[in-house]
């Protein structure tokens, strides 16, 4: 890790005693780069929430789906994605660089085990740029002070939150880190992100006794809002078509799909 906080060879040591959520994600993918603790855990989650690898494939859709709009349709060039996660099938470098191959991505995390994976982030297309930084989700001037080294904070920046506000629990701080996030890039920037609910008209109410398990047996710890406290995330910013609802239903690739209980949104900047 250099001193700046891009990503090179070294990474702390997972702690593998505890599931962690980028783990236990990547097992709910399909995904191998999780521990026995992370399976036992994402098991049980799943057996007291049968939608949830529903639920991950479908924000991992959303973010395919959501990249190729904007680089294909709003010409946006630059990303900035915060909580990136483990990687897997159609990173949002590769979404965009095979679209435009000029296009600029920052990956922030801030997980050792997504540390320890940042080399294969960091491939790139020769036209194109990727970086990683390692920083909090809660120290949104450290993203955009480490960002601004790669990106052209002048030009938009669209700003990648999938499933990453859930895990700053209180309501204040997580929409102070978006505003202050938002506030570093121009108009015609974009926010796009991915939040569970427990709304049940959407069948979110298994989310509460399911993330009760996971705050007692897994890190770090998580909460699911409501589609106001969802909305609320949005205030000045014009949602583009068709909105805020299940990631699953924006823009899907198929005819009929049907309501997850995890929101999607795409929202400018004007």
């Amino acid at each position: 890790m250099s001193d700046d906080g891009s990503a090179t060879a070294g990474a702390a040591r997972p702690d593998t005693s505890v599931a962690h959520n980028a783990r236990v994600w990547n097992h709910w993918l399909g995904g191998k780069d999780n521990y026995e603790v992370d399976r036992r855990v994402g098991e049980h989650v799943a057996g007291m929430f049968p939608v949830i690898r529903a639920v991950a494939r479908a924000d991992r859709d959303f973010l395919v789906r959501a990249v190729r709009h904007l680089v294909a349709e709003r010409g946006i060039r630059q990303f900035l994605d915060v909580g990136s996660g483990l990687p897997t099938v159609d990173n949002t470098h590769e979404i965009a660089q095979r679209l435009a191959p000029a296009s600029k991505v920052v990956y922030v995390d801030n997980d050792p085990i997504v540390l320890a994976h940042a080399r294969s982030l960091l491939t790139s297309s020769p036209e194109g740029v990727t970086d990683y930084v390692d920083a909090d989700v809660r120290d949104p001037d450290a993203i955009v002070a480490r960002a601004g080294k790669t990106l052209d904070l002048a030009e938009p920046v669209a700003v990648m939150m999938l499933g990453i506000l859930n895990f700053v629990l209180d309501d204040e701080e997580a929409r102070d880190v978006v505003r202050r996030i938002m506030a570093a890039v121009p108009s015609g920037s974009v926010l796009v992100l991915t939040h569970p609910t427990y709304d049940g008209d959407v069948g979110g109410e298994g989310n509460v006794a399911a993330m009760e398990f996971w705050n007692a047996n897994a890190t770090p710890p998580i909460t699911a809002r409501d589609r106001a406290g969802i909305a609320a995330f949005l205030d000045g910013l014009e949602l583009v078509e068709p909105g805020l609802l299940p990631c699953s239903q924006w823009r899907p690739d198929v005819a009929e799909a049907a309501p997850l209980p995890q929101f999607g949104a795409v929202a400018v900047k004007p």
